[in-house]
Order: structure tokens, then sequence, then C-alpha cells
């Protein structure tokens, strides 16, 4: 397999994109997968990019349609999860042998897309935004709020900004704003008070438990998620930057694609799937896309029995023109 490992290196707690398709081996489900493949439309010969290559789930199947003469470019920004992936495609170019296309893999964000892959080159790109659980299910990595914990949630193990600088270090009302913004946390002055007055705070349960205790008192109506889900979703989003980076993303993505070119998103919170509509509303109505899909694509009821964490995800898709 060819490929880069480049130096340049969503979600309700529990909603993430899972990797393995119908493969169990992974102990993953990709979200959404056929309908994936289908918006992207993969046709033999052509260039793809997995812009969040996870565990290879996604790309497995982009891989096996494409032929000697087509390339996978994968991006990630978790180099562990990198390293499983690669591992996955070498063994499945092997499977294929002399069907097996160009697979290159790109440690970094998707972020860096329209820096990194050449204009008009791209017939489809597709982005899962959702948390793997491959990095949920490490109490090391810092996500969950179910395990204890480092507060680390740095999707690049090599970042800078950490959990433990917002949570520790950030001044009452700047960690407020970030919990309100990013978590849509209405309770956010009263969650940002406690976690000061609570400082310092060490591991990911104590933090859930300092959030679990100042709404305790609160007289409101049962939840049917964690009282610490939107706060821990707010704090993932600061540290790595995921607003940003989508915001790249979409802005690169009409550049990057040839025409025809598809662009195929998966989101798992509101706050994503408002800007993939927009951007791609607002492409429509400049005449750069061709919307494939009026209103987002969910999973069925089938899929939700299977992956209870699907319920979350929406597909939106679009046709550079």
């Amino acid at each position: 397999m060819t490929g880069e490992d480049s130096e340049e290196d969503k979600t309700p707690q529990g909603a993430t994109h899972g990797e393995a398709g119908s493969s169990r081996d992974f102990g993953h489900v990709s979200v959404l997968l056929q309908e994936a493949i289908s918006f992207l439309s993969v046709r033999r010969g052509g260039t793809y990019v997995d812009a969040t290559l996870g565990l290879g789930g996604h790309s497995s199947e982009i891989v096996k349609l494409l032929g000697p003469q087509g390339h996978l470019i994968g991006f990630d920004k978790d180099t562990n999860a990198l390293a499983v992936a690669r591992k996955r495609l070498e063994d499945l170019r092997k499977e294929l042998g002399g069907e097996a296309p160009e697979v290159s893999l790109i440690h970094g964000s998707f972020a860096e897309i329209g820096e990194r892959v050449p204009k008009a080159s791209a017939d489809g790109i597709l982005a899962d935004l959702g948390l793997s659980s491959f990095q949920l299910a490490d109490p090391e990595r810092g996500f969950s709020f179910q395990a204890e914990g480092p507060l680390d949630m740095r999707m690049d193990p090599q970042g800078e900004r950490t959990a433990d600088q917002v949570v520790n270090h950030m001044r009452e009302e700047d960690l407020a704003n970030v919990i309100y913004e990013f978590g849509e946390e209405r309770r956010s002055r009263r969650i940002a008070r406690a976690i000061v007055r609570a400082r310092p705070i060490t591991t990911t349960a104590h933090l859930a438990k300092v959030i679990s205790a100042a709404l305790r008192s609160m007289k409101h109506a049962p939840e049917r998620i964690h009282p610490a889900t939107r706060t821990f979703q707010a704090i993932r989003i600061f540290v790595n930057r995921e607003l940003d980076d989508l915001k790249a993303l979409l802005e690169a993505a009409p550049q990057v694609l040839k025409p025809g070119g598809r662009l195929v998103v998966i989101s798992f919170h509101s706050l994503e799937d408002r800007m993939v509509k927009d951007a791609l509303r607002d492409g429509a109505k400049q005449g750069v896309y061709r919307l494939l899909t009026k209103k987002p694509v969910e999973a069925g009821e089938e899929e939700i029995g299977r992956n209870p964490r699907s319920r979350s995800a929406k597909l939106r898709a679009a046709e550079r023109i």
C-alpha cells in the first residue's frame, strides 16, 4: 500500500461513527454505510477522499469498488486509528491482488484537504463526523464520562490543547460560553460555576460527578441523556477545534471536487448538521452544487436496533456542478 503519515498531523456522548461495516472484527459498525456509499456513487478508477478515516470502515467499502486505477486518500488526526486502518487496508489490498487501488493515508485534519489534495481531482469526499467508538472505548483518551480517565479528549494525541486546560484553567465566563456555544447547554453558567469551585478536577469521572451534582437540585423533567453529556460534547469540540475544521472542509470541498464529484457528510449533532445544511444550500443557490438530499437521510429502525448510536446520524449529500 502506498501512503504517507504526515508530520502535520459529535456529538452527544456515545454518538459515534463506528468503523467496521458488516464486519464485527473491530467491534464497530459504520453508521449509514450503504447509504453513504450509494450517495458517493463510487466509480471504478476514481479518486475518493475519506476525510474521517477512523478504522477504515467506509474506506474498505470504497477500496473494493475502485479497481487498480483508483485512488483512496484517507485523513485522520488519530495516529492510533491510522495504524489500525493502515493494517486493515493493507490486508484488503492483498486480498484484492491486481484489483487493488492506490491508497494514501495522511495524519492530519480534514481541514487541510484544500492544501493536501489537488484542485478538481476528487470524484467524491466522505466525512463521517461522529466520535469513533475506538476513541470512546479507551478511558485513557478521556472522552467518556462513564469511565475513570484523564482530562484529555484530544483526537490527535499530539495536539496541544487538552480538556484539563479548559476545565482547570479557563476563566469561568469563558468556560460558560464554551459550554453554551458548543454544547447548546442552557445551564452553562451554573455548570461553569460548579466546575470552577471544584477545581482542581482530576479525572473524567470527577468532572461528570461535579456536573451532575450542580444540576441535581434543578427542577426539570427527567432527561434521556446523562447530565454531563452536553458539557463533555462542548469541551471535546473546543479542544479539537471541530467546527473550525468542518468550516474549512466545507469551504475547500467545491475546489477539490471535479465537476460531477460528490460530497457526502454524516453529522451527529445540530451544530454540525446546521453548518452542512447551510453550506450545501448556499452552494446550490450559487450554482456550485446540485442537492441530492432535500432532507437529511437518517438511520432506519433496523439499523438503530443494531446500533442505537446511529439514531442521531444525519446524512446530507450534494453533487459538484
